[in-house]
């Protein structure tokens, strides 16, 4: 790897840390030496880079930096093209636009020597022709989410049981064939999913729910592992 190259994965590896990253870790993933690693970020620090941390600690890069934009690797430039084809073809049809703008937006920008890998890419995604259609606008469920507002639903289960709920949104999952809308039910008074595609009627409300959006993830987060430790266990329990 070229130093420039590796000064600017340096960089990139700090940014993806949340906790302070160490020379062991970065030169694990960099495949050189801690020797090296020293003193590749002496001399971004050197340069200017607001790196913090010291050897044997850690080292974390300060909020506000950035570099200029675009500076991707060819595998950066094929995983965002890979990324935004399956966007494309399983996305609704804002993200699928999104989805398209976005490689125009990277092959208008990128150098010349890159353009091959956006105009003929190497990597596809299928077309999806096994996907059902939201029968809500997904547009305006990603608003709700990103504002913390409350969606009132009526809905229709697997066995065609129409109920009417009012839920307070917080992601969506993208599958194969349909999409599911996670959210804290007020009925319930827990989280539950809803498929898209069994949407009968929504209501977007202006009442903002009483949680962040990402406190509610991270709780959903938490219940999800608790659950598939238990059904994990749950076995082992039974042989006993």
């Amino acid at each position: 790897m070229r130093r420039a190259d590796r000064l600017f994965q340096i960089i990139q590896i700090l940014r993806r840390h949340r906790s302070p990253a160490t020379a062991e870790a970065i030169a694990a993933e960099l495949e050189t030496s801690k020797r090296t690693v020293y003193r590749d970020i002496a001399d971004l620090m050197a340069q200017r880079v607001p790196i913090r941390g010291e050897a044997g600690v850690g080292y974390v890069l300060e909020k506000g930096f950035d570099l200029p934009p675009l500076m991707l690797t060819e595998s950066e430039v094929e995983a965002a093209v890979l990324g935004a084809q399956w966007v494309a073809s399983h996305g609704d049809p804002e993200l699928a636009r999104a989805a398209q703008d976005l490689v125009a937006k990277i092959g208008a920008t990128v150098p010349e020597r890159l353009r091959p890998l956006i105009v003929e890419p190497a990597t596809r995604a299928a077309p999806n022709y096994r996907a059902l259609p939201d029968r809500l606008d997904m547009a305006a469920v990603r608003r709700a989410i990103h504002a913390g507002r409350k969606i009132r639903l009526v809905y229709r289960d697997e066995q065609d049981r129409r109920t009417e709920r009012t839920v307070w949104p917080f992601a969506v999952g993208y599958h194969e064939a349909v999409r599911l809308l996670m959210t804290w039910c007020e009925l319930r008074a827990d989280f539950r999913s809803f498929r898209t595609d069994r949407v009968d009627e929504a209501a977007f409300l202006d009442e903002r729910y009483p949680e962040r959006p990402a406190a509610l993830r991270a709780r959903w987060r938490k219940a999800a592992m608790a659950e598939y430790e238990r059904r994990r266990a749950a076995p082992a329990r039974a042989a006993e």
